[in-house]
Parts: structure tokens; C-alpha cells; sequence
């Protein structure tokens, strides 16, 4: 079986593989963190995870955005995702959260692919405790969880992957109604 064919069973492949899709579709690695976790309780005890999270940017964008990917290596097997991370202006410029978040839902279904679980999270952070919340800042992710059949169809697979999730958060970040309330760079 050829190497690209093998299943990919470890964190550092993975990163490999991630890495390359993401960089031959122009984006450059940011920055690498990896951990080690070794003390669990309840459910986990005596388990360990290796995780990397990986940052990546694109230099000719002058936009607020990035590409965050979380990688995880437990005695489970692999995980991970990929999310198009955009700052979005803040809260007291949103005329309704709800009616923010169903946009963005519906933005993301327009261009993730349907083959894929793509959850999106928004969140809002406030400076301080006592602060306006219409000040709070907004975050928009979306994401693209690898599946378990990606991980097993190997190295090309996963970079084929990478490199269609990127393609697709471009492709969203050409969209009016997401650049509208899209932080100003």
C-alpha cells in the first residue's frame, strides 16, 4: 500500500498533512503550539492527549481573520478541526444577535461542504466585568471537523481536505453579508 494510502494514526503526520493543504493554498503558518496532558480524572483517568493548535494567515490579507486548527491525539484515536476565525464588529453594532447567527449559519452553508460536520460558534468578550456590553468584541468560527474516514484514507486525503475547507472559507470571506460586519482591519 503506498504511504499516501496508509492511515494517518499520530499527531505529527497529521500536522504534516494539515500544513500542506493549507500552505499550498497560500496560507502561511503563524504559529505551532503542541501539549502534553497526562493527569486525568473520572471518565479520562489514566488516559493522555497530545494536541497541537496551529495558526495560519494569509500576508496579502488585510483583514481580521486567520485559520485556527486544533489537533488531538488521545488513546481514542485522532480529532480536529479546522475554523475560519473572523473578528466581527462589536456587539452594540449587531442589530440582533439571533438574526447575526442565523445569517452566519446560513452563510457558512452556502460554501462549507455538506459531506462534513461544520458547527459554528460566535462569542462575545467583554474587557472587564463591569464593562458596556455593547463595547463586547465578536468572534465568528467556522468550522470543519475532520472525519474519522479522512484520517483513514491517509496523507493525500487529509491534505485534499485541508486544502477544500480553506477554499471554502475564502470563498465566504467574498461574501457581502459577512464582510458587513466584519471588523475593520
Amino acid at each position: 500500500m503506498p504511504e499516501s494510502d496508509r492511515p494517518v494514526l499520530t499527531l505529527e503526520p497529521l500536522i504534516d498533512c494539515v500544513r500542506g493543504g493549507l500552505e499550498g493554498a497560500g496560507w502561511s503558518l503563524s504559529g505551532l503550539q503542541k501539549t502534553t496532558s497526562h493527569e486525568f480524572e473520572g471518565r479520562w483517568k489514566g488516559d493522555s492527549t497530545r494536541s497541537a493548535y496551529l495558526f495560519f494567515h494569509r500576508e496579502e490579507l488585510d483583514e481580521p481573520v486567520s485559520v485556527d486548527v486544533y489537533l488531538d491525539e488521545t488513546s481514542r484515536g485522532l480529532t480536529g478541526n479546522l475554523a475560519l476565525v473572523v473578528d466581527l464588529v462589536d456587539l452594540g453594532e449587531v442589530p440582533s444577535v439571533p438574526d447575526l447567527l442565523s445569517e452566519l449559519g446560513r452563510l457558512g452553508a452556502a460554501h462549507l461542504p455538506t459531506a462534513y460536520r461544520t458547527p459554528l460558534s460566535l462569542r462575545f468578550r467583554m474587557a472587564a466585568m463591569d464593562g458596556a456590553a455593547a463595547d463586547a468584541t465578536a468572534e465568528v468560527r467556522f468550522k470543519l471537523l475532520i472525519p474519522k474516514a479522512a484520517l483513514s484514507a491517509g496523507p493525500d486525503a487529509i491534505e485534499a481536505l485541508a486544502g477544500t475547507a480553506v477554499g471554502a472559507f475564502e470563498r465566504l470571506l467574498l461574501e457581502d453579508r459577512l464582510r458587513s460586519v466584519m471588523l475593520d482591519s
